[in-house]
């Protein structure tokens, strides 16, 4: 029976296997740092309940490994001891006690090691010594006794789940790990029972699952998550996979298929395993269509299905059977609930960032993201403080840390009002926005907005505050969230040089005809989004940067993209370069290791991208917390996560 909300092909309920699903939006598997030792923590088991509260109907838990020779990272969970069963029924208990059904990836990453657990470089196994482009890793050639041991891991791995009460297991086939490295006829070079041929290198995915489901036993669900194209020079192809989803689907080996793209193993392949905000919502639609049209079991998709809306329509025009909105459910736990009840405005939309999630889990810290800091803190801030009276609040500044903050408090009860200086809140990100390719960004600051509204803070606009107005309203408590402005170093200077900042050219600064110098101190977003917008618009751009390379200190992925498309505009880097100087026509650089000159002739005007300055200047006002930029200017996870921290104690 379909549900008579606005979206009534995502609320409907699947049946996979024997286990009914209560809707159709799943939260695919993803790592999350929230593990220790290789357990279940207390910290995950929140994380998970938090999004089965807030309505999805399939949580598919991050890949526990089966083997010892998977820890792929120092923070992976493990399922190769029966003391994971534990940890894993106290997961599988919260997210049930809210309705949602419970899988658990099972898993081994083959060449794709990130790392080990002392640091020393890592011995990685896989079907034969090809080595790994991304990771520069060259793994050694399984023996055929290891084989049968990782392959009996899958059972027992499934057989441990079970006990623990979840209700299926999803083996791991998609991004060039070790079931698709079996499968790659590139990569599994060997000439024994499990390569030489499409059905022998089938064989190790094929001996797994049906080890899975004889650990298992038939009535619970064992499903396999694949590729749809792995998008690499040397990957999967879109039909070898949909060949492999059709033969281990006749042999009654999968109850699902979960589809995905890309691939671990070369850099401009695994952007797709989170894809950013350049790739277009649901693009993976097709390719999951695909193999759709081949088996006779559930399809799952993930890539970039944001939204509801996106969600129904991949599913009514049968490209899918339900939509993985891992990345939705990150930013807005209680997203699937909203969207039934048909409060669309109040979902707090995932921007494709992948700062604080992905980007997170690739740095070593706890999953969270910059628009909803409480996810991954849920024992912290998953239940705010009640007050024991309520104060009057001014929060000076309308960036992210100020709009948190105003939703925090007036979402805790206090009477507050927010002060913008600008004609409307968002600060640093309506900048942002501006640049090419980073339009959605722009949601934060609508996301933000929206919430500090709906929680009553009021908003005012176009309005400086001094000393004499605080002093006039006399709050109970001040929030100080000024931001900053950009930093403009001295520089020599002859003649009269044009030397703008980026926000001036964001803001629509004309530059000169001519080659034009973007200097950039950070390597973040600013100095290379600036020198694609100026690239877009018919300039000839060099990119001076003070690290190793443009978009250093982006979350890999998003590099990946901008870079992508600084190669394609022609965009000239020139790397470990600080500016010192300019004329009318040279910009003088100095090398960043060597301290000799880097002379750049024939340059039209410089583009300062070079960090930004606090705004100090209602720091010394009694009992105000300064917050975000104010205190040291960072990003915007930094600014919402201190307004979390400010509205939930004020």
């Amino acid at each position: 029976m379909e549900s008579q909300s606005q979206f009534p092909h995502l609320f409907s309920p699947l049946r996979i296997g024997g286990v009914r699903v209560k809707n159709r939006v799943v939260s695919s598997g993803h790592d999350t740092v929230l593990v220790r030792d290789g357990k279940v923590t207390d910290e995950l088991v929140a994380y998970h309940a938090a999004r089965a509260e807030g309505g999805v109907g399939l949580i598919v838990v991050q890949v526990g490994g089966v083997h010892e020779s998977a820890h792929y990272t120092s923070h992976v969970l493990m399922a190769d001891d029966d003391a994971c069963v534990e940890g894993y029924a106290r997961l599988a208990e919260a997210a049930h006690r809210h309705g949602a059904t419970v899988f658990g990836q099972i898993f081994h990453p083959g060449r794709e090691i990130l790392e080990s657990p002392d640091g020393s470089a890592p011995v990685a196994w896989a079907p034969s010594a090809v080595p790994s482009e991304r990771f520069h890793v060259m793994p050694r050639a399984m023996t055929g006794e290891e084989i049968t041991e990782v392959i009996e891991g899958y059972g027992e791995a499934a057989r441990r789940l079970r006990a623990a009460g979840l209700d299926g297991v999803e083996v791991v086939a998609s991004h060039g790990y070790l079931p698709a490295q079996f499968l790659n006829p590139q990569v599994n070079q060997r000439t024994d029972g499990y390569g030489g041929s499409a059905d022998a290198r089938l064989r190790f995915l094929r001996e797994s699952l049906a080890a899975a489901r004889r650990h298992a036993a038939d009535d619970f669900v064992i499903g396999l998550r694949i590729s749809g194209d792995e998008l690499a020079h040397d990957g999967l192809t879109p039909e070898l996979v949909c060949d492999v989803a059709a033969r281990l689907d006749a042999e009654g080996l999968v109850d699902y298929v979960s589809v995905c793209a890309g691939s671990s193993a070369t850099l401009s392949a695994a952007q797709h395993i989170a894809p950013p905000m350049a790739h277009a919502a649901g693009y993976t639609a097709p390719m999951a269509a695909r193999v759709r049209e081949v088996v006779g079991v559930p399809v799952m998709v993930a890539g970039r299905i944001n939204q509801p809306q996106e969600a129904d329509t991949i599913i009514a025009k049968g490209q899918a059977d339900a939509c993985a909105m891992t990345r939705a459910l990150i930013c807005d736990p209680r997203m699937p609930g909203k969207a039934e009840r048909g409060d669309t405005e109040e979902i707090r939309a995932c921007i494709g960032c992948n700062q604080a999630c992905i980007g997170h889990f690739q740095s070593g810290h706890p999953i969270s993201c910059i628009q909803h800091p409480e996810t991954g803190r849920e024992l912290r801030f998953g239940t705010l403080p009640l007050i024991t009276r309520r104060k009057r609040v001014v929060v000076v500044g309308g960036g992210p840390a100020g709009l948190k903050a105003a939703a925090v408090a007036a979402g805790r009860g206090h009477d507050v009002t927010l002060y913008e200086a600008g004609r409307r809140p968002g600060g640093q990100v309506l900048l942002a926005q501006e640049l090419p390719g980073r339009a959605e960004f722009g949601g934060a600051a609508t996301n933000l907005e929206g919430e500090a509204r709906r929680a009553g803070a009021r908003i005012v606009t176009d309005t400086r505050v001094d000393h004499a107005l605080l002093a006039d309203a006399a709050p109970d408590a001040v929030i100080l969230a000024t931001g900053a402005t950009p930093l403009r170093p001295e520089l020599e200077r002859l003649d009269d040089p044009v030397v703008l900042d980026a926000w001036q050219v964001i803001q629509g600064a004309r530059t000169p005809r001519g080659r034009i110098l973007v200097a950039d101190w950070r390597g973040d977003w600013v100095g290379l989004g600036v020198a694609l917008l100026l690239a877009q618009q018919g300039r000839r751009v060099t990119l001076g940067v003070t690290g190793f390379a443009a978009g250093e200190h982006l979350q890999q992925y998003v590099r990946a993209a901008m870079l992508t498309a600084a190669v394609r505009a022609k965009i000239e880097v020139v790397p470990n370069v600080r500016l010192y100087g300019a004329d009318n026509d040279t910009a003088y650089l100095q090398h960043t290791l060597t301290e000799e000159p880097v002379v750049l002739d024939d340059i039209a005007a410089v583009v300062l991208a070079q960090g930004h300055t606090p705004v100090t200047d209602l720091t010394d006002h009694p009992g105000a917390v300064p917050i975000g930029d104010c205190v040291s200017p960072r990003s915007v996870e930094e600014a919402v996560l201190e307004g979390l921290r400010a509205g939930a104690s004020v």
